[in-house]
């Protein structure tokens, strides 16, 4: 037992503590208790390795704000109808690295991203634009970001509009407001950033992209009963939708 949980330990590169760690165990048939994996983990001497300071990007008010619609109900009960965006910030030997994602609050699927070396407009558009494929127009969907300057733009709110998208913002200068993907950022730095020693933006780029990869795919969890983001929507998908 102790082989298996220093190999799925490895395998997640020290993300995993012991309650996710046990899930694994008994998705492979091995009936054990999560007090037990931690007592094991101790004698193993590993633990899950962890958390953040977030960019702002607020510079006052520079165009349109729109009202607080989400209200922290971060609960959605079908995928693709409350989403958040927000965007952070990495530092790399004096070099800057900017993450700019959407992520579906049912699921926490990163839906669509987009890196770049500048806080710049055109890389929110790129990212509206790859998420704007995965679902049809018109489809009663929230978009919750902060009040940032980049969702304040006239063409940030008519590209929404166009596909039928209500724009949500939360309060000035609160956080708690958009706190699912403030988290997810958490997770992103505590369980990659922190981790390595970078030398280059383009090594992180990589990294990144294939942790992202990961995330939706293997990173399984607890409130998504033991399964990653897309395993859970394929789940729910196949629960809802068997018939039709």
């Amino acid at each position: 037992m102790k082989q298996l949980i220093f190999k799925i330990y490895h395998y997640h590169k020290g993300r995993f503590g012991y309650r996710r760690i046990t899930l694994e165990i008994n998705k492979k048939g091995f009936l054990i208790n999560h007090k037990t994996v931690l007592k094991l983990m101790r004698e193993l001497g590993i633990k899950s390795l962890i958390r953040v300071k977030r960019y702002k990007s607020y510079k006052g008010q520079v165009g349109e704000t729109a009202p607080n619609i989400l209200k922290r109900n971060f609960k959605a009960l079908k995928p693709n109808k409350k989403w958040a965006t927000d965007i952070t910030e990495f530092k790399v030997l004096g070099n800057k690295l900017y993450l700019s994602p959407i992520i579906d609050l049912f699921n926490g699927e990163i839906i669509s991203y987009e890196l770049s070396e500048t806080p710049n407009f055109k890389q929110v558009v790129s990212m509206l634009k790859k998420s704007f494929k995965k679902v049809p127009n018109h489809t009663n969907l929230i978009l919750h970001s902060d009040q940032g300057w980049q969702y304040q733009m006239k063409q940030y709110r008519r590209l929404l509009k166009e596909k039928g998208i209500t724009q949500s913002m939360s309060r000035k200068g609160n956080c708690l407001d958009n706190a699912v993907i403030e988290s997810f950022f958490g997770i992103l730095k505590s369980e990659l950033f922190y981790l390595n020693k970078y030398n280059s933006v383009s090594l992180l780029k990589k990294d990144i992209k294939e942790y992202i990869n990961y995330y939706n795919n293997e990173r399984i969890k607890l409130k998504l009963k033991g399964m990653s983001p897309i395993e859970y929507r394929a789940h729910y998908y196949q629960i809802n939708y068997k018939f039709v």
